[in-house]
Parts: C-alpha cells; sequence; structure tokens
C-alpha cells in the first residue's frame, strides 16, 4: 500500500533521506539550494515535503505545491534500489486520486532517451505534454534557465491556461516576477 507522509526537517532521519535522494536524482541545477529547501519545508504552507511509503519501508519522496486550482509537482524520486518495481507507477496513481486539482509538472525536452521515456511514462498515466516551450528558471544564483517542457492531468490545457499556470509557477516556485 502507497502512502504519503508529508515531513518537515524534524523528522532528521527521513529528511536526510529526501535530501541524499534528490542530490542523487537530480543535477545541482534542478534543485534549490538544501538549506532554502529546508526553510521551504518548514515555513511554506503550500510547499509538501512528502516521503512515499510501500506500507512502512520508504521508497522515494515527492515534493508539491497546493496552489488551491492546481498542484504543481516539483520533484518526485523513487529510491535506486526500489526502482523498477512499479512504485512510480503506484505513487501516480495515487496521486492523481489524492490530490482534488489538476496536475502539472516539468519535464526535460525529450532529446536524451531517458526523457523521452519520462514523458512516455507521465502519458501512460494521463497525463498530457504541452509542446509550447517552457524555460525553468534558476534555482540558484549563476544557474542559467532550463528548457523545459509541461505536462498536465486534469482539466488543463496548454492554450487556455499556460501563461497562468506559467506565471503562477515562477512567481511562488522560483520567485521570478
Amino acid at each position: 500500500m502507497i502512502r504519503l507522509q508529508r515531513i518537515t526537517t524534524a523528522d532528521t532521519a527521513l529528511y536526510d533521506y529526501m535530501e541524499q535522494l534528490m542530490t542523487c536524482s537530480f543535477p545541482s541545477e534542478e534543485y534549490r539550494a538544501l538549506e532554502e529547501l529546508r526553510t521551504y519545508t518548514d515555513t511554506k504552507t503550500s510547499f509538501h515535503n512528502n516521503i512515499i511509503f510501500q506500507d512502512d519501508t520508504p521508497v522515494g519522496f515527492i515534493t508539491y505545491w497546493d496552489f488551491g486550482h492546481f498542484f504543481y509537482v516539483e520533484h518526485f524520486a523513487i529510491d535506486p534500489a526500489q526502482r523498477n518495481g512499479g512504485h512510480g507507477k503506484n505513487v501516480l496513481n495515487h496521486l492523481c486520486q489524492l490530490l482534488k486539482y489538476p496536475i502539472i509538472l516539468e519535464v526535460e525536452e525529450p532529446i536524451e532517451e531517458m526523457a523521452q521515456r519520462r514523458i512516455n511514462f507521465y502519458q501512460r498515466h494521463g497525463f498530457s505534454l504541452w509542446e509550447k516551450p517552457y524555460q525553468q528558471p534558476p534555482y540558484k544564483p549563476g544557474d542559467h534557465f532550463l528548457p523545459m517542457l509541461l505536462m498536465a492531468y486534469g482539466d488543463l490545457q496548454c492554450e487556455r491556461d499556460f501563461e497562468n499556470v506559467k506565471e503562477h509557477i515562477y512567481k511562488e516556485v522560483y520567485n521570478v516576477k
């Protein structure tokens, strides 16, 4: 049985697990400074930092933002030792049932095979790829914007909602006005 458990930095062992998984799963330009992440985890009520459990075993983590009319999944990773066991699929199914609003996430452009596989994975679970160019703002000073694409699950449409979704993510997640 999959469950998500929201954590804070006071959950020392689980928080350490999440940080270790974050740093081994994502390039450094794809996540904020760890100190800033700790602050967001403990102070931003719309930011949810969750450990993913299969029964009582932690198998990954997922962070998302609740914007009231859509959710934005910022990071999602399954522990390398737990991959290919169906956990990613189970988490996505659970999340799509749990969250009551549409879901947005960013994906790398389908240039590399792994990026294409990731897009295919989300599409198999009901997400649609928005083909409009999107630039992920830098997390850290000195980093550059990264070319990405958005994917949506639920009642959001690229033509109608892209600019509003992008502005909301830029402002709330990346502090870009």
